[in-house]
């Protein structure tokens, strides 16, 4: 799978270990920085990973900062992405088998690799249900386009 991943400063350490995981894991990563755990505006590496996966550059993407939410906020504002913050692996299967999500963000602050390993591998596995949520995709999907 091609997977583009970004993190800021605080979500830096993570994202290295997450990227590693992933490689090992067989996938094709792209990493959009952080490149160190010098600050770093937040937003920019949210769009461009945002970016590559709306395009579809980027079949998914991981996103790491402090606590996820900055990172989840900035996602979500790029036409096409739904991002999640989750911290647990039901959290993670759900987003994807009932609302598509495409972009799943983690905090670097909070969560271990184990378990930041766990989120993304069922993040990746998991596939969307379609049928009635659908539906609901659609419509989340048409507010995008009214405001």
């Amino acid at each position: 799978m091609r997977i583009t991943i970004g993190a800021d400063h605080a979500g830096f350490p993570l994202k290295e270990a997450v990227k590693a995981h992933l490689i090992a894991s067989g996938h094709d990563v792209t990493d959009v920085g952080a490149h160190s755990t010098d600050s770093v505006d937040y937003p920019l590496i949210a769009g461009a990973v945002a970016g590559d996966v709306a395009s579809g550059v980027a079949e998914s993407g991981v996103l790491v900062c402090g606590t996820g939410l900055g990172m989840a906020i900035a996602a979500n504002k790029v036409r096409g992405v739904r991002a999640v913050q989750v911290n647990d692996v039901a959290f993670a299967e759900m987003s994807r088998r009932h609302n598509d999500a495409n972009v799943v963000t983690l905090a670097g602050r909070s969560i271990g690799e184990d378990t930041a390993f766990a989120i993304v591998d069922a993040f990746l596995a998991a596939a969307f249900e379609g049928g009635r949520h659908q539906n609901r995709i659609d419509q989340i999907s048409a507010m995008e386009c009214q405001h």
